[in-house]
């Protein structure tokens, strides 16, 4: 995937700054573009985590392009796998929460400040990841005869990040290791139904994605548990609690026991996380 020949890369050496021109872009190339090159650019020790910058500005949508059409998640089309542009829908489906993946990871750089620096670099790491998943994704979309933007999608990975943007508690609490943690339970289903119908290509994507993906998850239970010693808070308590506050729609079971112990999570969160979802 290339980015629009007139599109440059803008000059700077902060990593805040790098990591809102990458929220800011609204073409999906240019984001993977400019993702990869500050990614780069970081692990080569060219930008700065500078205490000195003006604080984050308050939260808002980042860069999207004019489609896929957002709606309420219930309005967003469902299709059996057997057909070519149900498997397109389905993939769209994941390449969009990649894409969101994208702006989550960026804005836990851009917005929680005065952290380690391995906290930027767990998830300078997790955006560059994020934007090889969703190249992946629409190069497959694109073999299928379909592109990004050409289903609807919904907007609420993105919901739980604003609601989140005042506590990275919270934040490494529930969108890596509630939303995003969500494909550590669904998706080797739906690699073993992909395989049964023959679509090893997109089968293969996913295993890609599902084996890095443990690690991002991994990411948010290392950084919750960071900020609970920190402020000396019971980390299991307060995970009990910010589902209570905040997850409330957001989770379904079964759960992915295995992936998710290798994630962080404790059999404790574990016993949560089944009590707080709502039967099947």
């Amino acid at each position: 995937m290339r980015p629009d020949p007139s599109f440059a890369v803008p000059a700077t050496e902060s990593l805040f700054a790098a990591a809102d021109a990458c929220l800011q872009a609204a073409d999906p190339a240019d984001k993977v573009a400019l993702t990869q090159r500050y990614a780069a650019l970081f692990d080569a020790g060219a930008l700065v985590i500078n205490a000195d910058e003006a604080p984050p500005r308050p939260i808002r949508m980042p860069g999207r392009p004019a489609l896929p059409k957002l709606v309420h998640p219930r309005q967003v089309s469902k299709r059996g796998l057997g057909s070519i542009e149900g498997r397109a829908a389905f993939i769209h489906a994941i390449a969009h929460i990649e894409l969101n993946a994208i702006d989550l990871a960026w804005d836990a750089v851009y917005r929680f400040r005065g952290l380690p620096a391995s906290f930027y670099r767990d998830w300078v790491g997790v955006a560059n990841d994020e934007s090889r998943h969703f190249v992946l994704l629409r190069d497959r979309l694109r073999a299928l005869g379909f592109d990004y933007g050409d289903f609807d999608a919904h907007n609420g990975l993105w919901e739980m990040t604003e609601k989140t943007a005042h506590d990275g508690m919270a934040r490494m609490a529930l969108v890596p290791r509630v939303l995003e943690a969500r494909g550590l339970d669904v998706t080797p289903a739906m690699i073993n139904k992909l395989r049964a119908l023959g679509d090893d290509a997109t089968a293969d994507i996913l295993e890609v994605i599902l084996r890095e993906e443990v690690a991002h998850v991994a990411a948010g239970s290392r950084w919750f548990h960071w900020y609970c010693e920190r402020d000396g808070v019971d980390s299991r308590q307060r995970f009990r609690e910010l589902l209570r506050e905040y997850a409330s729609g957001y989770l379904a079971g079964p759960f992915n026991i295995e992936a998710r112990l290798l994630a962080g999570f404790d059999e404790d969160e574990l016993l949560a996380l089944q009590q707080l979802a709502p039967p099947r």
